[in-house]
């Protein structure tokens, strides 16, 4: 047996504020099962208070409003299992991505700066099969995924270690051009949904960033400050190469990857 109560009850009932509950009125969320005409005075079923409950509990796990939608409308089939699955999945990887934000402050905390083996070393020029894109910072995560799932349908099974090159603009400008590639034989036939693309050779200062992500700026910061201490920049994009990556394998704590910073020549340094 159900029963209606006033606003003001439904909400010491789900704990959802009043506030709250005449919004998911608005947007359709949760509507109740009468309005008085002339009073405006909303009135909810007893029968609603599972439904607003899985509401606030999606709603602390910080799902956005439409796929909360999605999973009030699928009731209780596949398509709602679904979205909260993927959901919890992604939560799980910004809990991932908080804690080594958090090991990476605590590094910056103590002082010094990391130790990095740099060394010295010539490119020779080469063809790769690419995937160019002017790309927002803060987008460059999914972008990576799809340029190189697209790189690895065409490319995958030719030998090499993937890349990519980051223009001035991308750091300075928050977007900027950006070239991920994987590299080919000189001979190398077109390839649908890429473009061949012609790396130039160079000198470069180059070291080796391990482990996530989090802390990758510090890698940046300190061969930056080597190359500026030590050598001539060059012009030309940044290269990075991804010798272990999160399609290889599961924990961030192997990666690899090679930070390249483009130089005139090799200094002689003094000992």
């Amino acid at each position: 047996m159900t029963a209606t109560v006033t606003v003001g009850e439904f909400s010491r009932l789900t704990h959802l504020s009043v506030k709250s509950l005449h919004h998911y009125h608005e947007i359709g969320l949760l509507a109740p099962v009468s309005v008085d005409a002339s009073s405006g005075y909303r009135r909810y079923s007893t029968a609603q208070v599972d439904t607003a409950q899985l509401i606030r509990r999606l709603r602390e796990l910080r799902m956005p409003l439409a796929d909360v939608q999605a999973v009030v409308d699928a009731g209780d089939g596949a398509a709602r299992e679904e979205r909260l699955r993927a959901h919890l999945e992604r939560m799980e990887q910004e809990l991932a991505h908080t804690r080594e934000v958090v090991v990476s402050l605590r590094e910056l905390l103590t002082p010094g700066r990391p130790v990095l083996d740099i060394e010295y070393r010539f490119i020779p020029p080469f063809r790769a099969y690419g995937v160019r894109g002017q790309v927002l910072r803060d987008e460059i995560g999914p972008w990576c995924e799809f340029a190189f799932g697209r790189l690895d349908e065409v490319a995958g099974h030719i030998p090499g270690t993937s890349g990519a090159t980051y223009s001035d603009e991308f750091f300075a400008d928050d977007k900027g051009a950006v070239v991920a590639f994987h590299p080919v034989a000189p001979d190398q036939a077109p390839a649908d949904g890429v473009e061949l693309v012609d790396l130039p050779g160079g000198y470069f200062a180059i070291a080796v960033h391990a482990g996530p992500m989090a802390d990758f700026d510090r890698t940046y910061g300190a061969l930056g400050s080597h190359v500026a201490e030590y050598c001539e920049v060059a012009p030309g994009p940044i290269r990075e190469l991804y010798h272990i990556s999160p399609g290889d394998v599961p924990d961030a704590a192997d990666y690899r990857t090679e930070v390249c910073w483009p130089i005139q020549r090799i200094p002689v340094l003094k000992g």
